[in-house]
């Protein structure tokens, strides 16, 4: 079992080392007598540039016999073969003169040594020319297109019935006559042509010719037992093929050409298949593989020429195409067609890119182009591949936006000729479903380096996230960030300035300060543009992207709007961060400062009353009610919330006439109640607690009111009222004993009290009293204090 298996390795393994990337013509025909060039390509590497080329002829055991090389002629062919090496474009070329049917045989185009394996095997026919031989006159045509063959005949059948057939087997089988019949096999292309009675011979003509009509034909004039009968040989050349050299997943173009008459027929490119069938690869009339969709460009060119190009090559591209001019857009037998043979080299330099590209809508894509490291200075495009009119418009280059097929595309497409050595990256951004589709790289140097792209538009949210529009007011400073996620965290955040020209990067911060420029705070991934100041020539497209090294990133493209900014306006315009799509708009804020409306408070009459118990000044904190006409004082913090509000509104709106009218009597009223406590301290010659100015606003107990009426007075409610009204001008009971910080306390030691009533109620009669002369000395003539 082991040894069946080891058998069947080495059968398959020779095989698999027989495949070679030399390639060439399988098979050659030639008239004998002409001469041949057959071409034979190789890698593109410095050893097979070197390495020696030759043309050798395989005996019958296998044996190669070496005819030509780089220094060797064999005495065959001294003096009629040569052979050319074309390193710049990776072939050599062997021209053969003088060719004879003894040339007729299996070759073998090489380089290095013979059965090295870099070979290609090539069958070489040489046919016998035109003319007389055998008594058999030869004639040869190529596919599709035009035979005339003459026919001789004497002068005693020149008004007979002339007639042409075609041998099959031992029979003659009728093609055509004179008296205008046609074989079905020929019909619309044979026919008999007799130029005058003169002359002695008719014209048999097939137009186009096809393989099946290559054999032996009969031309005869008269009858069969009388008639002139001639014998005619016609060999059809099959149409040498044009090699066609691909690198694996680089392109190939086809150039063809059909005949002038045939310009304005639709045009198609076939692929010969295993069944010898030609399937139509693309034509002019929207016909298309599928296998080659998005990958295959007809173009049109002047008298009857066009270029099929095919990119990303696969290695089920190789094989024979035709191409050709018909009605049908399809492939006839007997039409001229121009034949081809591509091969698709495995061992390419062709590098790998990302042949399908994903991005999400609002999103972008950067995408990778390649280009031959020797076209480094070419120009560089970029085009969108449609499937309607088999086009594909360029809509950028490397020095910008082609103007009439790119509006769709402004402030959206930018070409970078980065990261350089070989490649170049176009950026599409604020994707839409309508940017799905095939996209095409074109540097115009070598076009087998034309690729491309398939975008495809999947579910998903953008990575950078910004707002689609800011508003920056003239000569204020613009702020809009760019957020990015955590992935990005190591790339370099950057920001640009679209133009029909490309992006410019603006410069960082602390490059120009003055300037547009970037700040970016690498611990929230933010990045943001800064505008300072802003100008008209500011307004447009920006992009905010990342870039890993040279190789570019996700981008986000923002519009700035420039306005001139009102009169009454804030300063700085900053865009904050929002969530993508929405339009983020900073007015300017208008200050208006309100009209100051000066309040005065009410006048509140209340009766100020104090309890003495124990000959102990008794603190009431009710006497300082709300700033409101008084009927129920309610609790002491409602009271405190009063005074505190009537307070603030007094500060805020009084003048300096009421501070005036406010201050003096209530100075004088501190000093006479001053005054009554010395006299009472002196007299009783008692310890009374310690009273300051402040202990006066609160002896007053508001309970007290309702025994006024034991004064027999409305003078004491009038000085009572006026006093409050003063204090609560002042901002309350703070501002009160603020305003009078520097009045003196008086402190004496607690002496035996005495018991004497009447001697308190006296001192309590004199005090109201004084302060009653003096309040309504004050309300007679305010304006004088």
């Amino acid at each position: 079992m082991t040894f069946f298996f080891l058998t069947c390795l080495l059968a398959v393994l020779p095989v698999v080392s027989m495949k070679s990337p030399i390639f060439g013509p399988q098979e050659v025909s030639r008239v004998e007598g002409s001469s041949v060039s057959i071409k034979c390509f190789y890698p593109a590497t410095s050893v097979n540039r070197h390495s020696r080329k030759y043309w050798c002829k395989q005996g019958a055991r296998g044996r190669c016999t070496t005819l030509i090389s780089d220094s060797y002629f064999s005495k065959d062919y001294e003096g009629r073969a040569n052979i050319t090496n074309f390193p710049e474009r990776n072939m050599f070329v062997v021209d053969i003169g003088h060719l004879t049917q003894d040339d007729t045989g299996h070759y073998k185009c090489g380089v290095g040594i013979i059965n090295q394996g870099l070979y290609f095997d090539v069958n070489l026919e040489v046919i016998q020319g035109p003319g007389l031989q055998n008594g058999i006159q030869v004639y040869t045509a190529d596919l599709g297109r035009t035979v005339t063959i003459n026919c001789p005949f004497t002068s005693e059948n020149a008004m007979q019935r002339k007639s042409v057939c075609k041998k099959t087997g031992e029979t003659c089988v009728l093609v055509t006559d004179s008296t205008g019949y046609v074989s079905p096999d020929y019909s619309n292309r044979a026919h008999i042509t007799i130029q005058d009675t003169s002359q002695l011979s008719f014209s048999f003509i097939i137009n186009p010719v096809k393989l099946s009509d290559a054999g032996k034909y009969v031309c005869q004039a008269g009858d069969d037992s009388r008639g002139d009968k001639s014998n005619v040989d016609l060999k059809v050349l099959k149409p040498e093929p044009e090699l066609l050299y691909g690198d694996l997943r680089g392109s190939a173009t086809f150039d063809c050409a059909v005949d002038p008459e045939m310009a304005r027929l639709p045009k198609f490119l076939c692929r010969v298949n295993k069944d010898k069938v030609c399937d139509v690869v693309i034509n002019t009339l929207g016909t298309r593989a599928q296998a080659f969709d998005g990958r295959v460009l007809i173009t049109l060119k002047n008298q009857g020429f066009f270029s099929v190009h095919i990119t990303g090559l696969r290695k089920e591209d190789a094989g024979s195409y035709l191409c050709g001019a018909h009605s049908d857009g399809e492939p006839q037998e007997g039409s001229p067609m121009q034949a081809w043979q591509l091969f698709v080299n495995e061992e390419t330099t062709v590098p790998r890119i990302v042949s399908v590209m994903k991005g999400v809508v609002g999103g972008s894509v950067a995408m990778l182009c390649p280009y031959h490291p020797k076209d480094k200075s070419s120009q560089k495009y970029w085009c969108r591949w449609n499937e309607q009119n088999n086009s594909c418009p360029q809509l950028v280059s490397n020095e910008g936006l082609i103007t009439e097929q790119s509006k769709p595309y402004e402030g959206r497409l930018v070409l970078h000729e980065e990261p350089g050595n070989g490649t170049y990256t176009v950026i599409l951004n604020q994707l839409t479903t309508k940017d799905a589709g095939f996209y095409w790289c074109q540097p115009s140097g070598d076009t087998r380096w034309w690729f491309t792209v398939e975008l495809k538009i999947v579910e998903g949210e953008p990575n950078l996230k910004a707002p689609e529009k800011a508003i920056a007011w003239l000569g204020d400073t613009l702020k809009v960030p760019c957020h990015s996620p955590c992935k990005f965290f190591s790339y370099e955040k950057y920001w640009c300035k679209w133009s029909n020209k490309g992006c410019k990067v603006l410069p960082s911060q602390n490059e120009a300060s003055r300037q547009a420029s970037v700040n970016c705070d690498p611990n929230n991934q933010l990045t943001s543009l800064i505008l300072n100041p802003v100008t008209k020539e500011d307004a447009g497209w920006y992009w905010c992207g990342v870039k890993d090294g040279p190789q570019f990133g996700d981008t986000v493209a923002v519009y700035v709007e420039v306005k001139e900014k009102a009169k009454a306006s804030q300063d700085v315009s900053q865009v904050n961060a929002a969530a993508p799509g929405k339009e983020v708009i900073e007015p300017p804020v208008k200050v208006i400062e309100p009209p100051v409306k000066v309040m005065e408070p009410p006048v509140r009459v209340i009766e100020p009353r104090v309890k003495v118990i124990e000959n102990q000044v008794i603190k009431d904190p009710s006497l300082f009610a709300e700033d409101k006409p008084v009927k129920d004082i309610g609790s002491p913090e409602d009271r405190s919330k009063a005074s505190a509000d009537s307070g603030s509104s007094a500060g805020q709106g009084g003048s300096s006439t009421v501070l005036v009218s406010t201050l003096v009597p209530l100075a004088l009223v501190l000093a006479v109640g001053a005054m009554a406590v010395a006299v009472v301290r002196a007299r009783h010659r008692r310890n009374v607690d310690r009273v300051s100015i402040g202990s006066y606003r609160t002896d007053f107990s508001m309970t007290d009111l309702e025994n006024s009426r034991d004064f027999g007075t409305n003078d004491n409610m009038g000085a009572s009222t006026i006093t409050i009204t003063q204090e609560t001008s002042l901002g309350g009971e703070d501002e009160f004993t603020a305003a009078t910080k520097d009045t003196v306390e008086t402190q004496e030691p607690k002496k035996t009290k005495r018991s004497s009533k009447e001697e308190a109620d006296m001192a309590h009669t004199a005090f109201l009293l004084q302060a009653n002369n003096m309040t309504t000395n004050v309300q007679d003539s305010p304006s004088k204090a």
